[in-house]
C-alpha cells in the first residue's frame, strides 16, 4: 500500500504492553499514628508497676506513728501572747497562773485554820428543844460552813434506843467509815433519817451534837430493818451523837 500512494512506509513499531493483575487488591494507604488522650495516659501511668523509690516513700509513711491530736489548754495563750508582745508577756501569763493555783491553795488552807479556830467544845451542855419535837445538846460548836441544800455532808453517828445501852449504828473510831449525806436527797440509807438531816441544818462543820429525835421524824410506827441483824422496833425514839467532819459541794 505505500507504493500504492507514493508515500514513503510508515514505520512499524511493536507495542508494548504493561501486564496487570486485575485481580490483585490495591494496598491501603499508610495510618498516620494517633496521640493518646490524657484519660489513656493516666490509665497507663497508674497501670504501671511502682519503682522502688515509691514503694520506700510509701514504707516510711506507713512506719511513722500517728501525731495525736492536740490537747487542748491554756498553753496558746502563752505562745500567743509571746508572738505578738514578746517573752516578758509569755511569762507573765504563766506566773498569772501559778498565782491563781497559789492563792487557792492558800484560801483553802486559811479556811481549814478558820475553821478550826472558831471550832470550840461546849462547858456546859443546854438543852434546846425545837417546834418539830426535836431536842439537841451541843457538845462542840463548829467554826466551819453549814450544810445547804444539794451539798455533800460527810459525816460521823452513833445512833441508840432512848434509855438503852443497845448501839445500832456507830462510825466513830477504828477503822470505820463516816456516812455521806447530799442534802434533800431520798431515799435515806445507813440509820439516817429525816429528824437527822433537820438537824444538820442548824450545824457547821466541825460540830457536835446529842440529839433525840422522835418517833415521827425517825421511822415511824413501821420500825426500820437496818440490816446485818439490825432492827428498830416501830415508835421508837433514837437518841444520836452526830459530827459534820465536812461539808462540801456534791460531785454533778
Amino acid at each position: 500500500m505505500a507504493t500504492f500512494f507514493g508515500s514513503p512506509p510508515f514505520p512499524s513499531h511493536p507495542i508494548s504492553r504493561t501486564n496487570r493483575l486485575c485481580s490483585s487488591p490495591q494496598a491501603p494507604p499508610p495510618q498516620q499514628p494517633t496521640q493518646p488522650t490524657p484519660s489513656q495516659k493516666l490509665s497507663a501511668t497508674s497501670a504501671e508497676p511502682p519503682s522502688a523509690a515509691t514503694v520506700k516513700v510509701q514504707e516510711e509513711k506507713a512506719s511513722k506513728p500517728a501525731i495525736p491530736a492536740r490537747v487542748e489548754s491554756t498553753d496558746w495563750i502563752a505562745s500567743t501572747l509571746t508572738r505578738r508582745f514578746g517573752l516578758g508577756a509569755g511569762l507573765a501569763w504563766v506566773g498569772f497562773l501559778a498565782v491563781g493555783v497559789i492563792s487557792e491553795q492558800i484560801k483553802t488552807r486559811l479556811e481549814v485554820s478558820q475553821e478550826a479556830a472558831d471550832t470550840r467544845d461546849v462547858e456546859k451542855e443546854e438543852e434546846v428543844i425545837l417546834p418539830n419535837g426535836i431536842r439537841y445538846y451541843d457538845l462542840r460548836v463548829g467554826g466551819g460552813a453549814s450544810p445547804r441544800p444539794g451539798d455533800l455532808v460527810v459525816l460521823d453517828v452513833k445512833a441508840k434506843l432512848q434509855d438503852s445501852d443497845e448501839v445500832l449504828i456507830d462510825t466513830f473510831g477504828g477503822d470505820r467509815k463516816p456516812l455521806a449525806l447530799v442534802m434533800g436527797s431520798r431515799p435515806y440509807s445507813k440509820g439516817i433519817c429525816d429528824g437527822v438531816e433537820n438537824v444538820l441544818r442548824t450545824m457547821k462543820a466541825g460540830g457536835k451534837r446529842r440529839v433525840i429525835i422522835p418517833p415521827n421524824l425517825c421511822f415511824g410506827e413501821e420500825g426500820a430493818d437496818l440490816g446485818s441483824g439490825v432492827q428498830i422496833p416501830p415508835s421508837a425514839t433514837l437518841e444520836y451523837i452526830i459530827e459534820i467532819d465536812k461539808v462540801s459541794i456534791a460531785p454533778a
